[in-house]
């Protein structure tokens, strides 16, 4: 499969690589711009640009991937360590979901299929599900959910795939074990009965407010070591002060120094198989805070796992 090549150069000065036969890397950085959209008004959504937007933040970087980044205690990068590589975008047309769905999921399995671990920019939040089908047959793999809102509705208008039902969508996958939702705050989709339904799955649900006062290992407590890890942010699950750009904010949320926490933990317990950030909307961005935020993240997950394989 070949994807599109990126505008204005890999991620982080990554090199780019869009056949994905070819890829040889330990992590791949994907663009999927598009989802399953609810109707005409989200067949190009804002996150659509995403991709192109997080790159062009990332390119600050460049040159100081070697030196002591005091978020990991340590380098993101050094010689002969965790390499990665530019996937470049999946090719898509926002006029035909089903066509795009089924190039997403081909791609994440090209990257699985040669070793590599996909990060992922959305598109919207329908993309968790195209992403995790490709994990069929890898499990089990927990998953941790960040994000203002529950995203457990069965349908809406009669769309089963869109942003409002990403998490019911991975509920059904037998591959995907724990599934913990964090950062839940403010009204979104779910009804009473959904959270009842999510819970009545095992779906572990803990608020914003319980984060900020018992702390990230709140979160960690429910990933058992040893089992693969994938996560999913939408960023609205992240405080609009660190992270405007939301598709849809809601103040209140979790914080970059949680994060970077969460990643820390993520990664000493068990291997990140994963991640995604979605609902990135580039044109309502402040000083590229967004941008940068979803640039940070990468690079931490990306260190931190580094040094964490370094130390087993």
């Amino acid at each position: 499969m070949r994807t599109v090549p990126p505008p204005h150069g890999g991620f982080a000065g990554a090199p780019v690589e869009t056949d994905l036969a070819r890829l040889s890397a330990d992590w791949a950085f994907l663009g999927i711009p598009f989802g399953v959209p609810y109707g005409m008004r989200d067949v190009y959504p804002p996150s659509a640009e995403a991709p192109v937007a997080v790159r062009r933040c990332a390119e600050q970087f460049i040159g100081y991937l070697h030196h002591y980044d005091f978020d990991i205690g340590g380098p993101v990068l050094d010689e002969g360590d965790l390499s990665l590589v530019d996937a470049g975008d999946v090719p898509g047309d926002p006029y035909d979901p089903p066509a795009n769905a089924v190039r997403a999921a081909a791609a994440v399995t090209a990257v699985l299929e040669r070793g590599g671990v996909p990060l992922v920019v959305g598109g919207d939040h329908s993309i968790p599900p195209l992403v995790l089908a490709a994990f069929a047959g890898r499990g089990p793999v927990d998953v941790v959910h960040v994000d203002a809102h529950l995203d457990f509705r069965d349908e809406v208008d009669g769309v089963g795939g869109g942003y409002s039902s990403p998490i019911r969508r991975l509920r059904e996958m037998p591959w995907v074990r724990t599934i913990v939702q964090v950062g839940l705050r403010g009204p979104g989709s779910a009804r009473p009965r959904e959270v009842d339904e999510a819970r009545a799955a095992g779906n572990v649900l803990l608020t914003a407010e319980e984060v900020h006062e018992r702390g990230i290992d709140r979160v960690l407590e429910h990933l058992e070591p040893g089992v693969p890890v994938y996560l999913t942010v939408d960023i609205d699950g992240i405080d609009p002060a660190c992270a405007p750009a939301a598709t849809w904010p809601a103040p209140g949320g979790l914080t970059y120094t949680q994060m970077v926490r969460l990643l820390r933990g993520i990664v000493a317990r068990g291997p990140l198989v994963g991640m995604d950030v979605c609902e990135y909307a580039p044109d309502r961005d402040v000083n590229d805070l967004t941008a940068l935020f979803i640039t940070r993240l990468f690079l931490v997950a990306w260190g931190a796992a580094r040094l964490a394989a370094g130390a087993a």
